[in-house]
């Protein structure tokens, strides 16, 4: 606690509360006085704890501390000379003598008294639903609460289908139980998205495992049977759990002014104007507390503009700052599913007209909602995809006119997509709606000296609160700078100030093998999502060592870390490799035997390989052993790697082919098999050229000649397909070989994170014929490096199905439960044809889930 000698002349300001909206306005005022003396601050907190960021606080359950969530510390309000109070909740205020009486007796007394004390969880009024382990999702000491009770519990409900309760159903998903939402209304996340949009997010929640019930109202919580709880519904239907977790929305926090005579709203909140005064003019209301014009802003964007606008008007430094609303559009990822709302979201507006686009099969749908001329965007929903989120959310902030087919902005195959570049924002758009930063901000930033991203951020705060407008600023800053003829870094996040090629050479170059390393040597921070896995990615390609070892966990995403595609149902799929498509007659016979073992949908893929699907995560290592125990092994199905080598059959034995096409598929899967690379990587051998592999469709396609071999490079497959180039004609078998070792080792290095090798080619200066002055002429005389790499990693492959199951360590993430090492023999996952014939009396067992594999089979292996 800091409490500095201040002048009697100081005003006094006491803050109750110090929440996110509360700190925010501690900065401002910090920021903004003179000195100390013309400001005195006093920040009382009800929790035991400073102010902590309530944003993030789902990443609690994967790996982040208090102390990484936290905003401020102690040592920060002291320099700012702020005095402040925890565990100081405030029970009184003496509106006459201006004075604010905490519990515990302490007085303090206010020339501006400024309300931040935010909102609490609503708990329906359920009968039982305040027995022990029946919780709320809002504090750091509930997320402790969440984790203990999880230690004794499979099974976790949500009752809530909103944003909060989603993300409080991760949290429960993360720590190992079998995870349930419970929702009144028809569909999820109905205040931001339309039914359409909640119907998919629906699919994509449950295809990640959390079974959704929509349209459930609990009548009582009630003991269980097999579980410890009960819940009872008004449909007369019930549902089992250890744990029930209430998530069904906020209520304001507003008993202080209750209380103490100020006007508060019929259905609560604070009365605030525009300058966000209280029906008191010494007492300001900021953030989920406070109601203006019968409005409560959840959201903490709108909390930061409030707490700006009362610091400008209490120390008369603008005296023009008022609030008049928010835009409450929002863009998150909830369980990996990105969702977008913008606006008018629900087509509310009198002659609205709507766009609508959905693709079931790729879990995508968007709508837009335009005025009635068509000239104007008044909403949005995007959920699966949210690529146009921030062009969208500019249309319609800054009133923009839309393109002549307002369609185009959301359909994918709309030829040239109409782009709504930086140039045309006008200085006025809000491009950080958390810090309330316009870009008219960043370019006085850049007047002012700023030349980076993080310059940036440190000036304005802009993208340091949700982060999601990271995109747009550097697209903004970027194209100032350009416009000013400054040179533009190609950084690869604010970590690490260098592109994926200049961190891939001083990997190899310094020979790093870890990104602590790294990130200590040449970076800042503790990373990020995006440097992380780019990161991994190097390192797996530059020394191909075991990507489970325990410094390398933490940079693998969900599929890298189990060694296994997860699916939509939260089982995975085991893909063994298949060289050429070429198999034995014994070890196809153990696949189908390990598959009916084990109760495996199974498929037969585009890429000549046999997928078995619904695996619990904890049969992985089982299956894996009888496989390899038969002479198979991973198929990289899972990684950024080389998958599959598709071929014909050939000279052998096809009529018309001219070369041995499956052998030459055998030799170059067995050479590249598990190769990491900035993207997936895919092979094809035809033995004529009637092409029945369909060679010129992938990155490496290879066609056979009488004369030997045509190589075909950097084609495609997926949502934008593109067929190869001819890179070399009549090649023989050493040469093939020879290039595509120096086309794959040039494309690792100097390839952008999760680029194709079609868009590798497509923005290479010069393209195919520099690529080939590279390869064939080694135009820059790095080819015997390039070979060299190559042989590094061809040398050191692994098995990483073999590797994890020698290592004791590794296996323990191979569980069904975090906290134990048992299984729920309840667990059965039936297939969708299965259920179309009646089950034999024998059969019957206990459905909790369905697996859709129809639709499961459309996954990124092929």
């Amino acid at each position: 606690m800091s409490a500095s000698n201040q002048l009697n002349t100081a005003q006094k300001i006491v803050v109750v509360g110090n929440g996110m909206v509360g700190h925010h306005f501690v900065e401002q005022v910090a920021n903004l006085r003179e000195s100390a003396t013309a400001a005195e601050i006093t920040v009382l907190s009800a929790e035991n704890r400073l102010a902590y960021d309530r944003v993030h606080l789902s990443e609690f359950f994967g790996g982040k501390t208090a102390q990484d969530l936290a905003l401020t510390d102690e040592a920060t309000y002291s320099d700012w000379q702020v005095d402040f109070r925890t565990n100081a909740k405030v029970s009184k205020i003496d509106r006459v003598n201006k004075l604010v009486i905490t519990e515990t007796g302490e007085t303090f007394s206010y020339d501006k008294l400024v309300l931040a004390t935010g909102s609490y969880p609503f708990v329906p009024p359920i009968p039982g639903g305040d027995q022990p382990h029946c919780l709320v999702y809002r504090t750091i000491e509930d997320l402790e609460a969440i984790q203990r009770t999880a230690e004794s519990s499979k099974v976790g409900v949500v009752i809530g289908g909103g944003l909060l309760g989603l993300e409080a159903a991760n949290a429960l998903k993360q720590l190992g139980l079998q995870t349930h939402v419970v929702e009144f209304a028809p569909q999820l996340m109905a205040v931001q998205v339309d039914a359409g949009g909640g119907r998919l997010l629906k699919d994509k929640i449950e295809e990640l495992g959390v079974k959704v019930h929509t349209s459930k109202a609990t009548k009582v919580i009630e003991q269980g049977e097999v579980c410890r709880y009960k819940l009872v519904f008004s449909d007369g239907t019930e549902l089992e759990t250890d744990m029930v977790l209430f998530s069904a929305g906020i209520r304001p926090y507003d008993n202080l002014g209750r209380e103490n005579g100020l006007e508060v709203g019929e259905r609560g909140g604070i009365v605030v104007n525009s300058q966000c005064q209280t029906s008191d003019n010494e007492i300001y209301a900021i953030g989920e507390c406070a109601l203006y014009k019968n409005f409560i802003y959840g959201l903490v964007a709108p909390g930061y503009t409030m707490a700006k606008v009362a610091a400008n008007q209490i120390l008369a430094t603008d005296e023009q700052a008022s609030f008049n609303g928010a835009d409450m559009s929002t863009k998150l990822k909830l369980m990996g599913v990105d969702v977008g709302s913008i606006g008018d979201a629900h087509g509310k507006t009198e002659g609205s007209l709507s766009y609508t686009y959905e693709n079931q099969p790729e879990g995508v749908y968007k709508k837009i909602v335009v005025s009635a001329d068509k000239k104007l965007m008044l909403g949005a929903v995007l959920v699966g995809d949210t690529s146009e989120y921030d062009s969208l959310l500019q249309y319609m902030l800054n009133a923009i006119e839309l393109p002549e087919a307002p369609e185009a902005l959301i359909l994918p195959m709309a030829g040239d997509k109409p782009t709504l570049g930086a140039d045309a924002l006008p200085d006025t758009a809000t491009i950080c709606s958390c810090l309330n930063v316009t870009k008219g901000d960043i370019i006085e930033a850049i007047d002012l000296g700023a030349t980076s991203v993080g310059d940036i951020k440190s000036c304005t705060k802009a993208s340091t609160g949700c982060g999601g407008c990271s995109a747009l600023l550097k697209n903004v800053v970027d194209k100032e700078l350009e416009n000013r003829g400054v040179e533009v870094k190609k950084d690869i996040c604010e970590h690490f100030a260098y592109s994926r090629q200049e961190l891939f050479d001083i990997v190899k170059v310094e020979k790093i093998s870890s990104f602590e390393q790294l990130v200590d040597k040449h970076g800042t921070g503790s990373g990020c999502e995006i440097c992380k896995p780019t990161v991994g990615s190097i390192l797996a390609s530059v020394w191909n060592d075991y990507i489970l070892d325990k410094a390398q966990v933490p940079l693998q995403d969900t599929n890298d870390n189990f060694l296994a595609n997860m699916q939509k149902d939260g089982t995975y799929s085991i893909v063994p490799r298949i060289p050429g498509g070429e198999i034995t007659p014994e070890k196809l016979i153990v696949i189908g035997e390990v598959a009916k073992k084990y109760n495996l949908y199974t498929k037969i893929t585009g890429g000549q390989r046999i997928d078995l699907f619904g695996a619990r995560v904890d049969q992985l290592p089982d299956i894996w052993a009888e496989l390899i125990n038969a002479g198979l092994e991973t198929g990289h199905a899972y990684g950024k790697a080389v998958r599959t080598v598709k071929s014909c059959v050939g000279s052998t034995w096809c009529r018309y082919g001219v070369q041995d096409s499956v052998g030459m598929a055998i030799q170059i899967e067995d050479r590249y098999k598990g190769i990491r690379a900035p993207h997936k990587i895919k092979f094809a051998v035809s033995g004529c050229t009637r092409e029945c592999a369909e060679a010129q469709s992938k990155d490496f396609g290879v066609i056979a000649t009488d004369k030997g071999w045509n190589l075909y490079v950097c084609g495609n497959g997926g949502m934008k397909p593109r067929h190869g180039d001819l890179f070399a004609t009549d090649l023989d078998d050493e040469t093939l070989i020879k290039y595509i070792d120096r086309i794959f080792a040039f494309y690792i290095q100097t390839g952008d994170r999760l680029q194709r090798t079609s868009v590798w080619m497509d923005n290479m200066e010069g393209g195919l014929a520099y690529l080939q002055k590279v390869v064939i002429d080694d135009h820059l005389g790095v080819c015997d490096e390039l070979e060299a790499q190559m042989a590094n990693v061809i040398g050191k492959y692994q098995c990483e199905w073999k590797t994890t199951l020698e290592n004791p360590e590794a296996l323990k993430r191979f569980r069904q439960f975090v906290n134990s090492d048992k299984t729920d023999s309840n667990i059965q996952f039936v297939t969708e044809r299965e259920q179309i014939r009646p089950a034999r009396e024998e059969e019957k067992i206990n459905i909790i889930d369905v697996t859709h594999v129809s639709k499961a089979v459309a996954l990124e292996e092929e």
